[in-house]
């Protein structure tokens, strides 16, 4: 990214020397998979063995003497549903370690390469006049990871955390920030990275998981050099800030749609004048209904739920017990709730009138759920139960296409199949840490359903694919009574039957975050492991794949004639 980044800043500057450009540089650092060649983290071996307590004092102590944080500022108790560093258990703590020198090495790569970026702006002579917003930060670090942090995020994210053992954890520890992981650190990293704060990301109510550090850039257009603002600002308010810098109005029609107005106000009052008064007075915050609202210094805030307890019974959102924070509290250490009740109502009014005017309720506690679409209830962007895709669509999201999860389904492509082994992908979702693919490999149909990374359930045809144009078919019958349980896989060549297997669980929730679905190719990270990221493209021409589910998926000769066809896209004009 940072040479695709250097290249088009290269390109703009030499075929358009005086026209302004603007660029959004944004890596997946330091988001979980937390993934770093290995020269990096090993810099950091043996840095995190005293534990995430000691790791947090340290932390703290520095931040005074850099005066980032007021010398008077205290830090907040570490809540009792993160345990201490000593209370872990000893076998794991080498794996824990491990998950934050992968955390720190990755954060200094990615550190490494804004700054190729940055030198290649003075190279090419424009830095000092070039507004460089640098914002570090994940909304706070976050503690999805579980308590012992996880070798595959994808698993939490399903709710089936149980999988990974302390024995299951320890015996990858080599495997940890490397393509063959899909990593994250354990909650009480996430607490010692939000220094000094209470909570992680997803508990936006509290400072620890909104508050990030920000560093602004532009020699030639402020005087104020190597000084701190503490000037209360809202991400919405970069926007704004960089059209005032460069003198253009807001936008009220793009591509002849009407525009929201923006809701931010400029940060650049406050470039020369640390004194300035605020212009952000207030904001509310919500996610999983852990809620805040903030006005002039004051907060509010209640949490609801817990980031990495999936499956925990909240409360009534009535019954959600709010705190309250002094403007002189830069840490949300001294909750005044009892001592100030009024104020704390008065907020917490303030919070339903700013939910209401930015359309935040109806507030929905739901976690797991509202990953699945059908669980969720959420409409899909493909209606109906069947789908058509045609050669060379890909980068498909998951929720562009019919779900899958947790039912009877089949996969159906019309293909041509070249003289020779036939080989490559016909469609796939998902990749290495999850998902199933449909391909051809030594001439033979497949089908590979791979359970997070830790099992490829596989099913081959019996049979070499004749050349020529054929119709090949997968039904996977699902057990039934319950997400994520497993089925048989048949597949079929012409209508007839070529192999069958049993696919003995299923993701119920999601596949991936990042993962799509494609059609002659598996792009990114391969489902299977019989064919690898570079050689995954069908060597035939596909026509077009149908994915049908629930009834729609049953057909008593196995084949989809163009009769049939004609009758479902008539179905669904």
């Amino acid at each position: 990214m940072a040479d695709h980044a250097i290249q088009w800043v290269r390109q703009q500057k030499a075929l358009m020397a005086d026209k302004p450009f603007f660029a959004y540089f944004a890596p997946g650092a330091t988001h979980a998979p937390h993934h770093v060649p290995e020269e990096w983290s090993a810099r950091y071996k043996g840095r995190f063995d005293r534990g995430w307590d000691a790791i947090r004092e340290e932390t703290f102590a520095r931040q005074k003497e850099l005066g980032v944080i007021p010398a008077d500022a205290e830090l907040t108790a570490r809540p009792e549903q993160i345990p201490a560093w000593d209370d872990m258990d000893d076998e794991v703590k080498p794996v824990l370690a491990r998950q934050m020198e992968v955390y720190a090495g990755f954060l200094e790569h990615t550190d490494h390469q804004v700054g190729r970026l940055i030198d290649a702006l003075a190279d090419l002579d424009v830095l000092e006049d070039t507004l460089i917003y640098y914002i570090i930060g994940d909304n706070g670090a976050s503690a999805e990871g579980t308590i012992n942090g996880t070798f595959n995020e994808l698993l939490s994210l399903n709710g089936v955390m149980g999988i990974e053992t302390p024995e299951f954890m320890a015996s990858r520890i080599d495997d940890f920030g490397t393509p063959r992981a899909f990593n994250h650190y354990a909650v009480g990293w996430a607490h010692a990275m939000d220094t000094p704060y209470q909570w992680t990301k997803q508990v936006a109510s509290h400072w620890g998981g909104t508050r990030n550090g920000t560093i602004v850039h532009w020699p030639n257009g402020f005087s104020s050099r190597d000084e701190i603002r503490s000037q209360f600002h809202h991400v919405i308010d970069v926007a704004p800030t960089v059209l005032e810098a460069a003198g253009l109005p807001e936008p009220l029609f793009v591509d002849g749609v009407a525009q929201i107005p923006y809701q931010g106000v400029s940060m650049a009052y406050a470039f020369d004048d640390a004194a300035a008064k605020d212009r952000r007075e207030t904001q509310y915050f919500e996610m999983f209904v852990n809620r805040g609202i903030y006005h002039h210094g004051w907060t509010a805030v209640t949490r609801h739920s817990t980031p990495w307890l999936l499956g925990e019974v909240t409360p009534p959102i009535d019954q959600d017990v709010w705190e309250l924070y002094g403007p002189d509290d830069w840490t949300q250490s001294r909750d005044l709730a009892a001592e100030m009740p009024d104020k704390l109502v008065e907020l917490q009014r303030l919070f339903i009138l700013e939910a209401s005017k930015y359309q935040v309720f109806p507030l929905d506690d739901r976690r797991v759920e509202r990953f699945n679409a059908d669980l969720a209830g959420r409409p899909l962007l493909i209606r109906g139960n069947s789908q058509l895709l045609f050669g060379g669509m890909g980068r498909l999201s998951e929720s562009s296409v019919v779900n899958t999860k947790n039912k009877s389904h089949a996969i159906t492509a019309q293909v041509a199949v070249p003289d020779g082994n036939a080989h490559g992908v016909i469609v796939a979702q998902g990749g290495a840490f999850g998902g199933w693919s449909l391909y051809a490999t030594e001439g033979r149909l497949a089908y590979c359903y791979n359970y997070f990374g830790l099992q490829r359930f596989k099913v081959y045809g019996k049979s070499e694919l004749p050349s020529g144009d054929h119709q090949v078919r997968m039904e996977f019958a699902y057990d039934g009574g319950g997400p994520g349980l497993g089925g048989t896989a048949t597949l079929y060549v012409d209508g007839t039957q070529v192999g069958q297997g049993r696919i003995d669980m299923t993701q119920p929730m999601m596949f991936s975050a990042d993962e799509t679905t494609d059609v002659g190719s598996d792009t990114a990270t391969p489902v299977s492991d019989d064919y690898g990221p570079k050689d995954s493209h069908f060597t035939g021409r596909i026509e077009w794949v149908q994915i049908d589910l629930g009834e729609d998926a049953e057909d008593a000769d196995h084949y989809i004639s163009d009769e049939e066809r004609l009758r479902i896209a008539m179905s669904v004009q």
